[in-house]
């Protein structure tokens, strides 16, 4: 389950070019008495909806990518074509979807009541137009209301569409949203609606399909609408037991209890506990993720509390009581209200206390009907309080040192605006470097305002299999905790994003996965929430004296020795070897961060043991097996 993030992480080639001597300019725009351009009636611009959606596709879709990442722009085109279908679906009216994906091209065909035929030219192409609207035909909409398909349109170089309906049909073709052709006729297909679309290249630029990535949103599907079939292909999509599947496959057998679930009218909940740390949840409104919680999932959280405590009529802490929790939910509300088009968090504050009474209800139901899993739960609270109070005397000593050796963080340059700030912390980021000579090329081109740097001082220990008390023991961890915010609570984190920024190097590979390790043993949580980032950096400079390419690879490096005669290339060895002036293109706005993703919570414990464990001689083996 990944998270939805606005990182800027597009592929391909960074380019600087410097203009050569005596080279030609353009003609400079007229200006006015001031030394400014004249602004006058020939300077306003009416743009239809369609070109404001390839203008600005980031207010439609959030993010561009080329398929690396989950979030990235093509898997919002697939998700908003899936969207109607399902909807169809939730309605009452067709059980199957099928996708196919071949190259760049997709193509989804679903049996639902098929959009009406005089009108599927304008439910493509025309802003607000649908039946979204309208209550009576859709009550619980998961797409983009009047938007998703024109946007998927819009941003397509080809996009077919064809409503069957009662023997009859109606098919249209676009490209880049301009209507090329449309015809009506008969046929003996069944109701629903095909369309088939591929994602224009001068928007998404040079992107690939990663099918893993759509399967995981083709299983989501399948976990909140039991009863629906989806295919991949001849891969098949299908759950019977909605979230509880979902929990499930994320956590496997390794549980305190067994699941606990519930599913009622407009909710639905699973929950149990694990031997990990934290709190790790998957929630969702109207089949959207929202990779950022919200209201119906805090209302969740507080409905888990209450129901245990009502249970063993004890007044047990949050903390106790949710310490290693794993849980999901899923809720159907008319109106929601997102922070953002793409709707990674719920707004809605008047569903909270039925959410709440709902939980609550269904927590103490489940232990009255589960003798093993109450038994199992208040055993893992108990030892969850004991355990707490054996590390608050460990933090307690942890803050004191730190007290005498600084008022500040030691090797932390912080940023004005933080996560708790709001919109003005929105992509807060804080580098964990590795050295001064690293982090002092950062801080000299950095963003001040959003941007905070941590430097290492060698490399972090190894914290796999150790207790959590460790790490208040181990001053530089304590002190990367407290430059975070998480050293109580991981709900107390600073930075929007947290970057990884180590050399492209062996011993950097290195301190890569030590604090890979760091997070995924002791704060899962902030990986499952997308929060936790490997920053990249150009590999190679190749330049002569007109221009300058940095090439993230061999084969893009290759291509520019190529494509640039007399140049020269330089291998970047360190962060450190990369000047400010330089270094500030690679932590701009076009920033390349690779999230980092876990396939289920599951694999976590058993993939950190083959790599970070004492098994050398397995892990020796693996290494001499797979060297090229």
């Amino acid at each position: 389950m990944g998270r939805g993030t606005t990182a800027a992480a597009k592929r391909g080639s960074s380019t600087s070019t410097r203009k050569a001597s005596g080279s030609k300019t353009k003609s400079s725009p007229a200006k006015g008495s001031n030394g400014s351009a004249v602004y006058d009636e020939s300077k306003i611009k009416t743009l239809s909806s369609l070109e404001h959606i390839r203008l600005r596709t980031g207010m439609y879709i959030g993010r561009l990518g080329d398929g690396s990442n989950l979030d990235d722009g093509i898997y919002i085109l697939l998700k908003e074509v899936i969207d109607n279908s399902v909807d169809e679906y939730i309605m009452g009216a067709g059980s199957t979807i099928r996708v196919t994906i071949e190259g760049q091209r997709v193509k989804v065909r679903d049996f639902g009541r098929g959009i009406p035929l005089g009108k599927i030219v304008e439910c493509v192409s025309v802003i607000n137009t649908g039946a979204k609207y309208n209550d009576d035909v859709f009550q619980f909409s998961v797409g983009l209301n009047g938007v998703g398909t024109k946007a998927v349109n819009a941003l397509s170089t080809e996009f077919r569409v064809v409503a069957m309906r009662d023997g009859k049909y109606a098919e249209a073709l676009f490209r880049q949203g301009q209507l090329i052709k449309e015809k009506k006729g008969k046929t003996t297909e069944k109701n629903g609606t095909y369309i088939e679309f591929e994602p224009d290249p001068e928007i998404f630029g040079d992107y690939e399909f990663n099918l893993e990535f759509v399967e995981q949103r083709l299983w989501n599907y399948a976990y909140l609408n039991s009863g629906l079939s989806l295919y991949l292909g001849k891969q098949k999509f299908e759950s019977k037991n909605g979230l509880h599947d979902l929990l499930y496959s994320e956590v496997g057998d390794e549980t305190a209890y067994e699941i606990g679930y519930y599913k009622g009218e407009r909710v639905e909940i699973a929950f149990t506990h694990t031997a990990n740390y934290g709190e790790t949840y998957w929630s969702f409104v109207n089949g959207q993720y929202t990779s950022d919680g919200g209201t119906h999932q805090s209302a969740f959280r507080e409905g888990l509390l209450k129901g245990v405590n009502e249970f063993y009529k004890k007044n047990f802490s949050g903390v106790d009581v949710r310490e290693g929790v794993a849980g999901a939910i899923a809720i159907r509300i008319k109106s929601p209200v997102f922070e953002s088009q793409t709707k990674n968090k719920l707004g809605n504050t008047e569903i909270r206390s039925w959410i709440v009474n709902e939980t609550r209800s269904a927590v103490v139901d489940f232990l009255h009907k589960n003798s093993k899993a109450n038994k199992a739960l208040l055993d893992k609270v108990l030892s969850n309080e004991r355990l707490r109070k054996e590390l608050n005397a460990v933090k307690k000593e942890a803050r004191e040192a730190a007290k005498k050796i600084a008022l500040k963080i030691p090797n932390l340059k912080d940023c004005k605006h933080h996560l708790q700030d709001g919109e003005k912390g929105r992509e807060s980021t804080i580098f964990i470097t590795e050295g001064a000579s690293a982090s002092g090329s950062m801080v000299s081109c950095r963003d001040v305002y959003l941007q905070a740097i941590f430097s290492l001082r060698g490399k972090p220990q190894n914290v796999f299999s150790r207790k959590r008390a460790d790490l208040y023991k181990n001053e530089e961890l304590y002190n990367m905790m407290m430059a975070l915010g998480i050293e109580n609570d991981v709900e107390a984190l600073r930075y929007d994003r947290i970057v990884i920024a180590t050399d492209a190097d062996h011993d950097g590979f290195h301190i890569r996965n030590l604090l890979l390790t760091f997070f995924l043993n002791y704060f899962e949580e902030l990986v499952v929430a997308g929060r936790v980032y490997i920053l990249e950096t150009p590999l190679f400079r190749v330049r002569n004296k007109k221009e300058t390419r940095y090439c993230y690879s061999q084969k893009e490096r290759d291509a520019a020795m190529a494509a640039l005669s007399n140049h020269e290339v330089t291998r970047f060895k360190g962060l450190g070897e990369i000047s400010p002036k330089e270094f500030g293109q690679f932590i701009g706005p076009n920033i390349r961060l690779v999230p980092v993703n876990v396939k289920n919570i599951k694999s976590i414990q058993e993939t950190l043991g083959f790599f970070m464990g004492k098994n050398t001689p397995e892990r020796r083996e693996f290494i001499m097996e797979n060297l090229y």
